[in-house]
């Protein structure tokens, strides 16, 4: 044995082996900062922003036409929360469109899913405030309609006519989440905000039409396209308090045309690959 072979033995014996060092793995993102994330995500772009302001501003020239136009003797709540509501219908949906579309037309869904590997964590997020702006958009909506209604009877000398209870307040939250729902699945399905405006249309506008046409045609499907068309049967909480049928009609074709693209638009999102 040579003497540069005793060296490095030596030097072995004194030198330890470098243990590998252990990173601390980062601790899972709490679902709260996940949900304000998305939240803010949905006001941050100048489109998102004034979609949001669309709400409060098309609430404000509904009650001021109706107000101006209307026969304000016999104006009441109901007649404000109906000139409000029209253009809510229009507005709620296409904002459920873009809080999942927008991943995908601004090509954030990369780094959305990579710093949030749990892509249902940000799914369940989106569709959390999605529901929330719906709701808190029409109390914004149906509070702006009420203070025209307080100021007609001011001008009238009128008493205010509040004819609307909480339960028809609370089913016309329900149709305007309905019509976010169908919004958002779509916008699952398709990952594209014009397809999955121009199918939202489509489904509201084409379909009842097709579907009043096919009724004056054909008996069967007049007596039962309750069962099957979400419009006919969605649109009934805007009107009246629906019997047991039409409640059982309304859970059939929110399955049909909601509950079913948003499992499949889901299953597509959780498994599809993001470039």
């Amino acid at each position: 044995m040579n003497t540069t072979t005793l060296t490095e033995h030596a030097v072995e014996a004194v030198v330890p082996a470098e243990t590998p060092r252990r990173r601390p793995a980062p601790s899972r993102t709490p679902f709260r900062r996940v949900q304000y994330v998305e939240l803010r995500k949905m006001f941050d772009t100048r489109s998102g922003f004034w979609l949001m302001a669309s709400i409060v501003i098309t609430s404000v020239i509904a009650t001021v036409v109706t107000v101006l136009a209307g026969d304000r003797d016999t104006l009441t709540f109901d007649s404000f929360a109906a000139a409000v509501g029209s253009p809510m219908s229009i507005i709620l949906p296409i904002i459920g469109v873009l809080a999942v579309t927008s991943e995908w037309s601004q090509r954030t869904s990369l780094t959305t899913f990579t710093l949030v590997p749990g892509r249902s964590r940000v799914l369940t997020a989106k569709l959390a405030n999605t529901l929330l702006i719906g709701f808190l958009g029409m109390v914004i909506a149906l509070g702006v309609g009420a203070l025209g209604n307080l100021v007609c009877s001011m001008i009238t000398g009128v008493d205010a006519q509040w004819d609307i209870s909480a339960a028809t307040f609370a089913q016309i939250v329900l149709a305007n989440e309905l019509g976010m729902l169908l919004g958002f699945a779509l916008g699952l399905l398709f990952r594209s905000s014009p397809a999955a405006i121009v199918g939202y249309f489509v489904v509201n506008l084409v379909l009842p039409g097709l579907s009043g046409a096919l009724a004056s045609a054909q008996q069967w499907w007049a007596d039962n396209a309750g069962w099957f068309d979400l419009n006919q049967s969605r649109f009934l909480l805007f009107d009246s308090t629906l019997t047991g049928q039409e409640w059982a009609q309304l859970g059939v074709t929110t399955a049909l045309w909601i509950v079913l693209p948003l499992l499949v638009g889901t299953r597509l999102v959780l498994r599809s690959e993001v470039k």
